[in-house]
Formats: structure tokens, sequence, C-alpha cells
């Protein structure tokens, strides 16, 4: 019955995220029946004759495991092609390569501060012009777009104050302007947000945090329908090696199974945190799409199927001594970097993920010495709750 499902999923059929997440680009291997993907440990692979093969020559351009990977994300984000890369500034790398000397980019103000750093301490040195805006109404963008500008670079939500860019408006601007529209799909998940539905073309992600969602790997993802941005990208990504090794492929295909059933989870604990923190005497502001005060609140019910597991918050009087101490002070949350894994996790981001930003823009983004951002796990909320509290106290 298995068996005859998947073949069934590779006909013109549509499934739903579930089913998708477990089956799409999968199939029993055809060796011994192993309903699970195997992992093609090689680097290489024999040819009948010289150039003539089974469309795998050097693992590099292409492994199996990867390639069922690849598969399933495509089908995740309703796109044609979809590309893995060892993680995520991998993708977003490959992304800038696009790009020529003397070409600009328009960026979200409070983006991640990776991202931040490669832009600014890597592709600006080869002549690439990067602009932090905020998005919040798209139609201010159109002010800072000139001849040079060749790309649209979208966080919603934004990381880490969770500001929300309205992805269709963004590509409505793009299509008038003839710019590429890349959205870092990376909070919300495919679960959550489906921007190539929305208008953008090329949806990244760190595979690394909801895709894998276990914290024991590193993976990026591009997902796209154009041919000639796949063709572009897929060059980039044989030719300059940023591609994953096939367990971590494994690792990211294996934990993409359980995305519906834990994206449900974060979302209804985020819930129940965000609005504990909401009333809690210490905390000033509260970060998180749901609440009907957050800015483009519509637009985030509009282009979101729920408001996730990512919230940031500010303590009154905004003193980083006492920041420092309610992290340092949890017990169930663990103080550590990343996002999406099965645990709850607590960051600073002005001494943690943007502390290569330079403070006067972190603040103008809202990055304040108090800033604390959660990624809230599938752990008992009770559990959850009484940790903030104690740490709060």
């Amino acid at each position: 019955m298995q068996t005859k499902l998947i073949q069934r999923m590779s006909e013109n059929t549509t499934y739903g995220f579930g089913t998708n997440a477990i089956h799409a680009g999968q199939q029993p291997d055809p060796t011994t029946g192993a309903i699970m993907t195997p992992i093609y440990q090689t680097s290489t692979y024999v040819q009948e004759s010289p150039g003539k093969h089974k469309g795998y020559a050097y693992a590099r351009g292409k492994n199996p495991t990867r390639t069922a990977l690849e598969g399933c994300l495509a089908a995740l984000e309703n796109a044609k092609y979809a590309l893995a890369f060892a993680s995520g500034m991998g993708a977003a790398d490959s992304v800038m390569k696009l790009l020529r000397p003397g070409d600009e980019v328009i960026c979200t103000d409070d983006l991640y501060g990776g991202s931040y750093r490669m832009f600014e301490r890597v592709f600006a040195h080869f002549g690439i012009k990067y602009h932090y805006v905020s998005m919040q109404h798209a139609d201010d963008i159109r002010q800072y777009i000139n001849a040079n500008t060749k790309m649209l670079w979208v966080e919603t939500p934004t990381n880490p104050t969770m500001k929300v860019i309205d992805i269709a408006a963004c590509a409505t601007i793009a299509k008038e302007k003839n710019l590429i529209l890349v959205v870092d799909n990376t909070f919300a998940s495919p679960y959550l947000q489906n921007p190539l539905k929305l208008g953008a073309d090329i949806v990244m992600h760190s595979a690394t945090k909801y895709l894998g969602g276990h914290s024991d790997v590193i993976m990026g993802a591009l997902m796209m329908n154009d041919d000639k941005l796949y063709e572009q990208l897929a060059f980039l990504l044989n030719s300059c090696g940023a591609n994953p090794g096939p367990m971590d492929s494994f690792l990211v295909l294996r934990g993409i199974k359980t995305l519906h059933v834990r994206m449900e989870r974060h979302c209804f604990n985020g819930r129940k945190i965000a609005e504990f923190l909401k009333t809690h005497p210490k905390v000033d502001q509260v970060y998180w799409p749901g609440f009907p005060e957050h800015p483009n609140h519509d637009v985030a019910k509009k282009q979101m199927r729920d408001f996730g597991g990512m919230i940031s918050f500010t303590l009154k009087g905004d003193n980083l001594e006492e920041a420092f101490q309610v992290a340092s002070s949890v017990k169930v949350f663990s103080l550590a970097e990343s996002l999406g894994g099965v645990e709850s996790l607590l960051g600073h981001p002005a001494s943690m993920t943007h502390a290569s930003i330079p403070k006067p823009e972190r603040e103008r983004a809202g990055i304040t010495d108090s800033l604390l951002r959660l990624s809230v796990g599938i752990e008992d909320i009770d559990d959850l709750l009484a940790d903030l509290k104690q740490a709060l106290a």
C-alpha cells in the first residue's frame, strides 16, 4: 500500500502538505525495497562508457540522497526546482553570485546578522551595494530603486524584530522594475508561508532550522520556478562546491517528515508564551505577528497560515545586565544561537546573532540591548511558561 502511494505521487496529483512532507521526491529503494531513502555515501559513480551514465557522474554535482531531498523541498514550496546547499549562507552566497560589480540590492533593515556580514564584508568588496530599508510599507521601496538595482532581498518575519513584509506587494514592484525578488522564508517555514505563490522569484531557507528541526545538521536550500534562474544557480552550486553531503541530506529529509506536526506545536506554544510575556510586569515590548496590534498583522493573516514560534521581547528600562541575567537563568530554554529545533532556545541578538552589525544600525532596526529572542520549541507548555516565569522573577 505504501509503495503504491509513493508511485502515485509521481503522477499529476495534488497532495496535502503532510503527505508531501513524508513522501514527495522519494521512492522505495529499488534494490531492497527500503522505505527510507538510502545514504549514498559515494564520491563518484561507475559509467557505462565515457560520458554515458545514469544521471550521476561525480557527487559534487549530484547525489541520489540529495536528489530525493530536493524533490521533497520543491513540493513543499510549490516549486519546479529546489537546490540543497551545505548551509543557508552557502545558498545566499550563490544568490549573490548572480550579481555583477555595480549592481545594487535593497534589503530589509533588520535582516539576519550573518547575511549582513556576508553582504558588507564580502560582496561589498566586489562592488555590490546594499541599501537597508524598512519594507513594512512596500511602496516606500520605490524611492530606493535606480538603474543599478537588480534585487530585492526580503525576510518576513524579520530576524529578530518580527517585522512582516507584504510579499505580494514586493513582487508587484519587482516585476514592474525587472528585479529578482528573493525571500528568506526561514522563520515561517514552508508550512506557514509559500513566497513563490505570492510572486517571489527565489525562496531561501536555512534548512538547519525548521526543515531539519532537530539541531543536528547544517544546510541551506533555494527553490524557484524559473528555468534560467535554476540553470544559473545549479551551475554555481556545482562550480563553487557549496553542496551538502549525503548524510546531511538524509537528516533533513528525515526531519521534514514531521515538519507539519512540529509546526502545529511550535505555533500553539508560541501563542501561549507571547500572551504570557505581553502581560508580564517586567516586559516592555513583545514582537509576535499574531497580535492584532503588531504592525502589518493583516498582511501576516493574509500570507501566513499561522504566526509561528519565533518571539522577541524587550525589558522595561532596556538594561543590558538585566537581559543577561534573564538569559543566564533559564533552565528548560537553552541559551544558544540558531532556532527552529524541537528544543526551546533563547538568544541575545545584540551579542550573539547580530553582533556583527554596528550598534547604531542595530538600534535603528530595533535591536536594543535588552532584546531577547525566543525560538519556542515543542516541550510541554506548562514547563516553558514556568521557566520564563522564574527567569523573569
